[in-house]
């Protein structure tokens, strides 16, 4: 053996009351407490020479997450400053040059491949044809700040005109306007001969759904104006029975009557179930804003008609209980009245509503759905295409849709945009409702009315 390593080896023998030879320090100044701050969830304990690269590790990985985190922070600000600023700063070319613009482009009659790739969508496709032009003809500033269309042949046209139709604007560029009277089919005397009535627009409103406020469709109500006195005289004697026109006191009280969520419901169900004389026809036109299809329009009635008459159940069913409470007998009010919507006819009219709509494919932008309640409170519901082309738009021929006979289809879709909490536009329950106050500031028989 080696002598070194005979003298470190521990001797075979020891005496047991030899002194314990003191134990060297070894120096462990490497594994003092690193530089770098606690990582996420608190300090760890040191407990070996592989504890610094660990701490040095976390550290790095809260570093990269911290820079990450700052990164994300400043491209979300970037990202809703900058279209601030592209809104403001940018330089919008006057109309004359932008006209210009226009006109040198459409020099450009063809674009080779580019053509048969991506053809140019035709012009009526674009808000600005949309304002210029409405079915076909052209849109003018008559006398007096009314808004005309008439026929591009006509020099100096009046709102008088046989050939002229005033407009009223419903805030949207992709359909900007609704007519101010329009025409539909009607049925009169004992025999139902067929013939026409003008129906008299009383208020419009887009609708938009979603928490993003998507335009669907615009849609407008329109009174018969043959019957403009009896909705006068509903209105006011709703408010003052012994008047024939309200005073600015009591035209605030019917404002507050036709926004408040029960009042309206029993103010418009009193109107819709009206008959003989006093009965008002009514029709709602409406006009989708982007292309949709006839489905989509049905499921939204189709909600909101199941939305009713939940509603109306579940208020039956709170009064059965009160009445079995207080162990008496309660009445139950329109248009909580017991079964109403629960027999099998009411089951077989949804089903003929809905038969309506089932298979007529899309609606394209700018068509026009008109649903008409008549004296009897059927529903009679006709459809206008309007095909792009080239040249402008061409209106076709209206096609009848279909009939449902039962009143309460018809009057839970006019409840869906003239009473209850949740409506289906209050953009157009607000102008209705302003319709209605300026046909009240007239006399009892005025039979025009103005949309502001």
């Amino acid at each position: 053996m080696i002598p070194s390593r005979l003298a470190a080896r521990r001797p075979l023998f020891r005496c047991l009351n030899a002194p314990l030879a003191p134990r060297t320090q070894h120096q462990t100044h490497h594994l003092a407490a690193p530089r770098y701050p606690p990582p996420l969830g608190g300090p760890r304990r040191v407990r070996g020479p592989d504890s610094v690269s660990v701490h040095r590790a976390e550290y790095l990985e809260r570093a990269q997450a911290i820079r990450k985190r700052n990164w994300l922070i400043l491209g979300t600000a970037l990202s809703m400053i900058a279209p601030i600023f592209l809104v403001r700063l940018w330089d919008i070319p006057a109309p004359e040059e932008q006209d210009g613009k226009e006109k040198k482009d459409g020099e450009k009659t063809s674009r080779g491949l580019l053509d048969l790739i991506s053809p140019k969508p035709t012009q009526t496709e674009s808000p600005r044809a949309a304002i210029d032009e409405f079915q076909g003809k052209k849109v003018v500033v008559a006398a007096g700040d009314k808004v005309i269309a008439a026929p591009s042949t006509s020099e100096n046209p009046t709102p008088s005109d046989v050939d002229t139709i005033e407009l009223v604007e419903t805030g949207t560029s992709y359909v900007p306007y609704f007519p101010r009277t329009i025409t539909l089919p009607d049925t009169t005397g004992p025999e139902a001969v067929a013939s026409s009535a003008e129906y008299t627009l009383l208020g419009l409103g887009i609708r938009k759904v979603s928490f993003l406020r998507v335009q669907v469709y615009v849609v407008g109500l329109y009174v018969k104006s043959a019957h403009l006195h009896a909705l006068q005289n509903h209105l006011i004697n709703t408010v003052n029975p012994t008047a024939s026109a309200l005073i600015p006191g009591e035209k605030e009280d019917l404002r507050k009557a036709l926004l408040d969520p029960t009042r309206s419901t029993q103010i418009w169900e009193a109107i819709l179930s009206s008959s003989g004389t006093t009965a008002v026809e009514t029709a709602f036109r409406v006009v989708p804003v982007r292309g949709t299809d006839f489905k989509h329009l049905q499921d939204g009635w189709m909600r909101g008609i199941a939305s009713r008459t939940d509603e109306v159940r579940r208020k039956q069913a709170e009064l059965l209980r009160q009445q079995a409470a207080e162990q008496k007998q309660i009445s139950l009010p329109k248009p909580v009245d017991e079964g109403e919507f629960a027999d099998e006819s009411f089951g077989l009219a949804m089903k003929d509503f809905k038969a309506i709509f089932q298979g007529r494919g899309k609606a394209p932008k700018g068509s026009v759905l008109i649903l008409r309640r008549d004296v009897s409170g059927a529903l009679n519901a006709s459809y206008q295409p309007v095909t792009p082309t080239k040249k402008g738009e061409r209106v076709e021929d209206v096609v009848e849709l279909g009939r449902v006979a039962d009143e309460r289809v018809s009057r839970l879709v006019w409840l869906l945009y003239l009473g209850g909490q949740n409506v289906s536009s209050e953009d157009a329950r607000k102008s209705v409702v302003d319709g209605c106050i300026g046909l009240v500031e007239r006399p009892v028989g005025t039979l025009e009315t103005m949309v502001q």
